[in-house]
């Protein structure tokens, strides 16, 4: 009977039940990890919705960034504490945004403290503004070592996949 309900509140776009479990689809698969890990939640691997990525625990860090202006203060989740969540065994990790670009980070990066940032300036992500998940480096803290073309690669924006090699 609810898919029937849901089906005929599409058709209306007029039931806000059926938006709400829309939103909550796209919620539950704000980020994916796979290859290898130990620790799977659906077919051999790990989706991460808001709340869970959230529970890892959230920081701020506030750095320069070549793709804003000024200082900006960006709230969001450790990458190693996702990779730690799920188990990671691997030297590189394939990042992978909603568009598919993808780069490789050495998981030798993770000693630099690189977010999954959620939040810039308070603000909320969306794919129109580099998120859901944007990776941010504090490159303000290492400016010798997180600065340049070759870094910049890595902060990639609209992040939907890690994939652990």
């Amino acid at each position: 009977m609810r898919s029937i309900k849901t089906l005929l509140c599409l058709i209306f776009l007029s039931c806000p039940a059926a938006a709400q479990e829309g939103a909550a689809l796209t919620a539950r698969d704000m980020l994916t990890v796979t290859g290898r890990i130990s620790r799977t939640n659906s077919g051999g691997e790990f989706r991460f919705d808001r709340a869970t990525l959230e529970g890892l625990g959230v920081v701020k860090i506030t750095t320069t960034t070549r793709f804003t202006d000024g200082r900006k203060m960006f709230e969001g989740v450790l990458l190693r504490d996702v990779l730690a969540h799920v188990g990671a065994r691997g030297e590189w990790v394939r990042a992978q945004a909603l568009n598919d670009y993808e780069t490789m980070i050495p998981l030798s990066d993770l000693a630099f403290g690189p977010i999954l940032a959620l939040r810039m300036d308070g603000v909320e992500l969306t794919a129109r503004d580099k998120g859901p998940l944007w990776i941010v480096y504090p490159r303000d803290q290492f400016p010798d070592r997180l600065a340049g073309a070759d870094q910049d690669e890595k902060w990639i924006w609209q992040l939907r996949r890690l994939d652990v090699e």
